[in-house]
């Protein structure tokens, strides 16, 4: 994973959009059918990632929506156990496609602690 990560770094691929016009007015191929995606979708602004990791803690079952806000704190304000927290961060961690590893993820406690880390951390593809 470590090296598909590093690799990923490295590669850029351009975006490309296929209009639907064009594709009616051109006979079918393979290459008209493929849309080219970035190699990574790491170009988030601190509003989207604020948002996003709030959405994933908003939607864990344990949580009061209504109490979520960017400086809560997962075990004093939400009253999460340790488990719940190791949840939290692995949905963290697929809504984002990044790996937190271990002596990091014990380290967040808090949605301001998350929101910093996938900030600061590239997507994978």
């Amino acid at each position: 994973m470590a090296l598909r990560a590093v690799l990923l770094r490295q590669l850029r691929v351009p975006v490309q959009t296929l209009a639907l016009a064009s594709r009616k007015s051109q006979p079918w191929s393979f290459s008209s059918c493929i849309r080219l995606m970035s190699s990574h979708d790491d170009h988030l602004s601190k509003e989207q990632v604020i948002g996003r990791v709030l959405d994933v803690v908003k939607s864990f079952p344990k949580v009061d929506p209504s109490r979520v806000t960017p400086d809560v704190h997962f075990q004093k304000d939400l009253g999460l156990d340790s488990l719940d927290n190791v949840e939290i961060i692995m949905a963290i961690e697929e809504e984002f496609k990044l790996e937190i590893p271990d002596k990091e993820a014990v380290k967040i406690d808090s949605c301001n602690l998350a929101i910093e880390y996938v900030y600061n951390h590239p997507m994978a593809a």
